[in-house]
């Protein structure tokens, strides 16, 4: 079955980097569609960023320039490195994916299928 195991969180100062990753198995990883979301303290969920089997990307405005979101698909793992960070950031970071990429948009992150465990980032 499909498993997504995140990792890579940690309690860092603002400014500096995180770098997170998501191993997976169970599914064809190359040819699925993957994302990453957020859940805030107060339990809003925010996709993130996203990339599909093409490679293409996509980011939500308060990220842009700071994070990327990549892939080994020789590995199957998801990653996504975050710069600059600040402490509108701090929420547990969940990987995600889906066969598809509907309409390719961040909001349909936290709706996709499958999701991992998550990971805990916190900035201060």
């Amino acid at each position: 079955q499909v498993q997504l195991v995140e990792s890579g969180g940690d309690s860092v100062q603002a400014g500096r980097s995180l770098r997170l990753s998501c191993a997976t198995s169970g599914f064809s990883f190359g040819y699925w569609c993957m994302g990453w979301f957020r859940q805030f303290p107060g339990a809003e969920r925010e996709g993130v960023a996203m990339i599909d089997s093409d490679g293409s990307t996509k980011y939500i405005d308060s990220v842009k320039g700071r994070f990327a979101i990549s892939k080994d698909n020789r590995k199957s793992v998801l990653f996504l490195q975050m710069n600059s960070l600040e402490p509108e950031d701090t929420a547990m970071y969940y990987c995600a994916a889906s066969r598809l990429c509907i309409e390719f948009l961040p909001s349909e992150i936290p709706l996709m299928e499958n999701r991992g465990q998550g990971t805990q980032v916190t900035v201060s």
